[in-house]
């Protein structure tokens, strides 16, 4: 029999001598998101590869991983290093199982973080951002899958396990991501399905974030407006 393979022997980080940034997009790709919305989704994403994929340090140090919730939940991308990121094309069908679509990111989290221990891997807070133009058709405030979501959005945000992020595309219900965001941060609103302009928000911050070093407190601007949005620690 031969020895089963360990961790080290199944998992392959680039550039493991560099600090990393796990980042989970989970996408809404319900039938709502169809026409110009999905169609800006995917631009969104090249630009989004692009501009990391420019900058020395965050083509080495941001890997990407991708969700997205619509006919089902699917991790359409494993964590993977930005220099052999290939953005999909993604298509849009379905309801919104916006819970089970969130708790499928968390574990990606929480499994990278392991990967990047058992490889002697520094890392950054990894980032979780979630784009929906809905609401939740998998859970209703006060049921069990509810309860789980908040408990571990919340309670990851406050043990510093990750960085929550949720935004809001017209006509998404701003009351229900607003409960589900921690409360430390409130979720972002786009009046248009203007995913270009979050995009290059989202890689110049995680641009600035592999730039700096682990624990350092950093200022990001508000995507949405002209002020700043807050300091972050990494």
């Amino acid at each position: 029999m031969e020895p089963a393979e360990s961790l080290e022997d199944m998992v392959t980080i680039p550039y493991p001598q560099h600090p990393h940034c796990a980042t989970v997009l989970v996408l809404d790709t319900s039938s709502s998101m169809d026409g110009t919305k999905i169609h800006e989704l995917n631009e969104g994403l090249q630009i989004f590869t692009s501009e990391l994929l420019a900058d020395e340090l965050a083509r080495k140090r941001v890997d990407v991983a991708i969700v997205t919730f619509g006919s089902k939940v699917l991790v359409v991308q494993e964590f993977t290093g930005m220099s052999d990121f290939t953005p999909p094309t993604l298509t849009a069908r379905g309801f919104s199982p916006m819970g089970e679509a969130i708790l499928t990111g968390i574990d990606l989290v929480k499994d990278r973080k392991e990967e990047y221990r058992a490889m002697g891997v520094d890392y950054y807070r990894p980032w979780i951002f979630v784009i929906t133009d809905g609401y939740p058709t998998d859970m209703r405030r006060g049921d069990e899958r509810w309860n789980r979501v908040i408990e571990a959005v919340h309670g990851g945000e406050a043990e510093q396990k990750f960085l929550f992020w949720m935004l809001g595309v017209d006509p998404a219900d701003m009351q229900i991501l607003h409960e589900l965001s921690p409360p430390n941060r409130s979720p972002l609103k786009l009046k248009e399905a203007r995913f270009a302009d979050m995009f290059m928000w989202l890689s110049k911050s995680l641009t600035k974030i592999s730039d700096s070093r682990i624990g350092d407190d950093i200022m990001l601007e508000n995507p949405v407006g002209p002020q700043g949005w807050g300091i972050i620690s990494l």
